[in-house]
């Protein structure tokens, strides 16, 4: 089973990705392009339905259908693309989605955790070998920031993620 940060926490992962296997009704991530290719497909689907979102795909093409998205996960394919930070950041602050945020893919590394977090994300499926509980401290690296973060994001624990 995988774990997950979420909200501070270490947590078995209640999402499955597509592709994996996922009990009838169940939460599943499915790519845009996936959902694009067989909407009707999506559109009956019982269970919770979250979107992969790739570097590339543009957040504006989500607008329309935000409010019936309960998770965002955002594809870092390796740690030297920042686009990701840009579509976390735009998803909370132009189009105020308020669902969960999730970073994922081989760029996720305990190394980028605060900076994400200040971009928005409460959630990260880290990279193979990376350390959960070593990602966790990483969210209190530090108690000083140059720029404000998203809304709902401060440096305090308390406050780090929007309710």
């Amino acid at each position: 089973m995988r774990h997950i940060l979420r909200r501070h926490e270490i947590e078995a992962d209640d999402w499955a990705h597509l592709g994996e296997e996922v009990a009838p009704g169940g939460a599943l991530i499915v790519p845009l392009t996936a959902l694009r290719a067989e909407p009707g497909r999506w559109a009956s689907w019982a269970g919770a339905l979250g979107i992969r979102l790739g570097p590339t795909e543009p957040v504006e093409d989500l607008t329309a259908g935000l409010p019936h998205i309960g998770l965002i996960a955002v594809e870092f394919a390796h740690s030297g693309d920042g686009r990701g930070y840009s579509q976390g950041r735009l998803l909370r602050t132009r189009l105020s989605f308020r669902g969960e945020l999730r970073a994922v893919g081989a760029g996720v590394r305990q190394d980028q955790i605060f900076l994400l977090a200040r971009c928005g994300f409460d959630a990260f499926e880290l990279a193979p070998g990376e350390d959960l509980e070593a990602a966790r401290r990483a969210l209190s690296r530090y108690s000083v920031a140059y720029q404000p973060g998203a809304p709902g994001v401060s440096l305090s624990r308390q406050r780090l993620f929007a309710p």
